[in-house]
């Protein structure tokens, strides 16, 4: 199982999702997204998981790299390799699958339940919130969970291939969240920071129990084969 996995550079940590494919015997591929070659330049894929980011899907300073990224998303799922996203990921998925994405009035932050239609794909978590936009997807796609800021969680089988994203973050970490925490990557808010890395810290089992469940259901739904079982 050959999985190459779009990050930035410098913040290309898949937490517990890339811990868990590991586990199931995963090469797994680090594609630089601010250098991305067409999909057919990679070699042979399995699956293509798109990490989240600081950038803004909407923001015209990053217009060539989500152009590239679209132009990769599309080309994997044409050529029948499935794809999964999460949150900037999945901004850059929902554009690519005819929809859109913008600027939040207010970033979405710390631990909260989802609502879902689809528990096994879209489970209600708690689930780590670490993002400032918002997507709207386009007309092929499902949205299996919710919150009251917007969309959480895309299916869509119409492009040649099944795709899959979330606005949360499941592979996140208490070690990452905190990082981005201690960056203000979302500005001032009120939020109390102290309180935010608290809540990961709390919920860090769950989290890693969650998110190992949670890929192993994907994998199946994607029809991407493991290469050992992993326990």
């Amino acid at each position: 199982m050959r999985i190459h996995v779009v990050a930035d550079a410098a913040d290309n940590d898949g937490g517990y999702v890339t811990e868990r494919l590991a586990e199931h015997g995963a090469e797994l591929v680090e594609v630089d997204r601010d250098a991305l070659p067409a999909f057919d330049a990679l070699g042979a894929s399995d699956l293509v998981l798109l990490l989240g980011s600081d950038k803004s899907a909407h923001d015209e300073r990053w217009t060539d790299a989500v152009t590239s990224e679209i132009r990769l998303i599309r080309g994997a799922l044409a050529a029948g390799t499935p794809v999964m996203g999460i949150c900037y990921g999945v901004q850059v998925m929902a554009r690519a699958l005819g929809g859109t994405s913008w600027r939040s009035d207010r970033p979405e932050l710390g631990w909260q339940r989802v609502d879902t239609t689809d528990p096994v794909l879209c489970p209600e978590g708690p689930w780590g919130q670490m993002h400032k936009d918002v997507f709207s997807p386009g007309p092929t796609s499902r949205v299996i969970g919710s919150s009251w800021r917007g969309p959480q969680c895309i299916v869509d089988d119409a492009w040649g291939a099944r795709a899959i994203g979330w606005q949360f973050h499941p592979e996140v970490t208490p070690e990452t969240y905190e990082r981005w925490v201690a960056e203000g990557y979302y500005g001032d808010t009120g939020e109390d920071p102290k309180d935010l890395v608290r809540q990961a810290r709390a919920n860090a089992p769950r989290a890693r129990n969650l998110a190992h469940t949670l890929t192993d259901s994907v994998l199946r739904h994607l029809g991407v084969t493991a290469a050992s079982s992993a326990t």
